[in-house]
């Protein structure tokens, strides 16, 4: 058994298979809906004759479906990343100095897929070998927004449209960047305080299998929640609403930083749910996509019990902050 300091919340593989348990079992319930959705189109499609609920389940089921292959695949790399890599490769490959530190954990975030979940632990294991705060968390954004499945999901999502792929690499790695060098310069040594314990109790295929699982039927089920909210709004809201919306700027933005928060998509599906949601602009899409791998619910839970709440509470307002600013410039000058 091999005891590995890091930072964050204090964590035992019993307690986190548990979770991780409990997370398949509440996820897979909502999972199971698509399939119950498919039969029931299929056997009792008289159920589905009203015009508003027939729109409804095509749009969601479209928006599902065009998502699913990307989430499985994002899934699998990044458990494969979790549980078969060395932090101390990327950590090896990482320069000490902060200077050159924060370029090179943005530019390993690009290389290597890794979801939101399993950034955060990475991240604490950089710092726990020696590598600069700053970069770390650097990593910890750059990763799940940037890599190259990420850019591939938004470019099918967003047929036609590359500058929507180059503007959310850009936008993303520019946040990414920034934060770090701002958390290097002005973050005190308190601010990041807690340490975490991770006893290994079991072999790393089985690691891979269960964090996999885990994640993908997670993942999923916010997913399938997301896809479920945008057909709703495309069915029920009246145009009016988007048009007044979308006609503000500034509204359209802070409500699409919002749902991106609310929404908590995992960054691999998340371009298909932005993609749907046609009544707004492009740029106000690029900040859903550039706030979501960064600041949605799940990451702030996450953060704070790894972390530390006070780390949380700093560092979530300067992510959301920084993500909506560079997204909306980065939109201006290129869609």
């Amino acid at each position: 058994m091999l005891d590995t300091p890091g930072v964050g919340a204090e964590v035992d593989v019993d307690d986190a298979a548990e979770q991780r348990a409990t997370r398949i079992g509440l996820a897979g319930l909502v999972w199971a809906y698509i399939p119950v959705m498919l039969i029931a189109r299929g056997s009792f499609g008289y159920l589905f004759e009203g015009q508003a609920l027939r729109n409804w389940s095509t749009i969601f089921v479209s928006l599902t479906l065009q998502a699913i292959p990307f989430l499985v695949l994002g899934t699998v790399i990044s458990a494969a990343i979790s549980a078969l890599v060395p932090s101390s490769w990327i950590a090896n490959a990482v320069p000490k100095r902060t200077v050159l530190a924060v370029p090179a954990a943005g530019a390993a975030g690009a290389l290597l897929p890794g979801c939101e979940c399993s950034s955060v632990p990475v991240a604490g294991r950089l710092v726990s070998r020696g590598i600069p705060e700053g970069a770390a968390l650097t990593f910890l954004l750059a990763a799940p927004a940037i890599n190259p499945i990420v850019m591939v999901s938004t470019a099918v999502a967003f047929p036609g449209r590359p500058e929507m792929v180059g503007a959310r690499f850009l936008a993303s790695l520019i946040t990414a960047l920034i934060v770090g060098f701002f958390w290097s310069g002005l973050a005190r040594p308190d601010w990041l305080t807690s340490k975490m314990k991770v006893h290994d109790h079991g072999n790393r295929f089985d690691n891979f299998v269960s964090t996999a699982a885990a994640d993908f039927l997670q993942a999923g089920g916010f997913l399938v929640a997301g896809a479920g909210l945008v057909a709703a709004m495309q069915t029920l809201v009246p145009p009016s609403v988007f048009d007044r919306i979308g006609g503000s700027g500034v509204v359209a933005i802070l409500v699409m930083a919002g749902l991106a928060i609310l929404l908590s998509v995992c960054s691999e599906a998340d371009a298909f749910v932005a993609a749907g949601m046609t009544q707004f602009s492009l740029t106000s899409r690029l900040v859903f996509l550039t706030v979501g791998p960064m600041v949605d619910l799940k990451l702030i839970a996450l953060q704070a019990g790894a972390f530390g709440r006070g780390f949380s509470l700093r560092f979530t307002p300067l992510v959301l902050t920084v993500a909506i600013l560079t997204a909306s410039i980065v939109g201006t000058v290129l869609l």
